[in-house]
This record gives structure tokens, sequence and C-alpha cells, in this order.
């Protein structure tokens, strides 16, 4: 029995080795087959050509740094120059706000001098006519002056005006 079992145990070995043997030559057969359907048009790049392009692209990295850092400083200095027009604009708003009060208020002045000059013409004019009707064909009595107050003078914005009618 001893032999029937070596006998047994050595097929069954020589059956793995074979089955081995066999599947690594199917496995070359296979990767030559493959190699000779699609055989490479370009040979590999070498490590020389390689190192080169990393080169080259690290240079291209450090020209988009470069481009970058240049764009932050612009973006800084337009925003200060936002920071500012937004200053000039609140200013400009608070002046705007200010000439419109004083507009209103020299409207206001105006109407009320309009007022009084049509009040001290229709004065004017109902003084000036005699109450009696004139029966003599001589000349007409000179009319006499109506007393008006100093002329009003106009100041620039941001002046003092000390003319009269300046109630500021």
């Amino acid at each position: 029995m001893n032999i029937a079992i070596f006998a047994r145990r050595s097929l069954v070995v020589v059956g793995v080795v074979t089955a081995l043997v066999a599947g690594g030559a199917s496995i070359r057969a296979a990767a030559t087959w493959t190699a000779a359907s699609a055989p490479l048009e370009m040979a590999p790049a070498s490590l020389q050509s390689l190192q080169a392009a990393l080169e080259a692209e690290q240079a291209r990295s450090a020209a988009l740094e470069d481009q970058l850092k240049s764009i932050e400083s612009a973006a800084g200095g337009l925003s200060v120059a936002l920071d500012a027009a937004q200053g000039q604009v609140v200013t400009d708003t608070t002046t705007a706000a200010s000439l419109r009060a004083r507009l209103a208020t020299a409207e206001t002045k105006l109407a009320k001098l309009e007022a009084a000059l049509a009040a001290a013409g229709s004065s004017a004019t109902s003084a000036s006519r005699p109450a009696t009707t004139r029966t003599s064909s001589g000349p007409a009595p000179a009319a006499t002056p109506i007393p008006t107050e100093a002329p009003i003078t106009w100041a620039a914005p941001g002046s003092t005006n000390t003319g009269p009618g300046d109630d500021d």
C-alpha cells in the first residue's frame, strides 16, 4: 500500500506541476498575441523627456503664480479706489441733501419776497392814483417814488451772504 500511495501522490504532484506549466504557457502566449495585435506606434517617453516636461510645467506654474500676485495687487488697488468712491458718494449725498434744504429755504424766501413785492406794487399803484378826477388839462402830477430796500445779492454755495434778505 505504501507504493500505491506513493504512486498516487506522485501522479497528483506531476498533474499539478503540468497544470501550472500549461497555465504559464497560455498566459505567455496571450501576452505575445496581444502585443502582436496592438503594437506601440510611439515609444514610451524617456526619463529625460519627462524631466523636461516637469520643468516646463514648473516654469508655467511660477508664471501663473506671478500673474495671480499681480491680479491680487490690482484687485487691492481697485478695492481702495472703490472705498474712496463710496466715500465720495456719501459726501455727495450729504452735500446734495444740504443743497436741497438750502434751495427749499431760498424758494420760500423768494415766494415771500414776490408776495411782498406784489403787495407793495398793488399798494403803490393804488396810492399813486388820485382819488379825485382832474378837471384841468394841465400836466399830470409827478409820481412819488416807491421806497425799496437795498439790492439783494446772491452768493455761491458754500460762501456767506451778508446782504439784506439773508436769514441764514
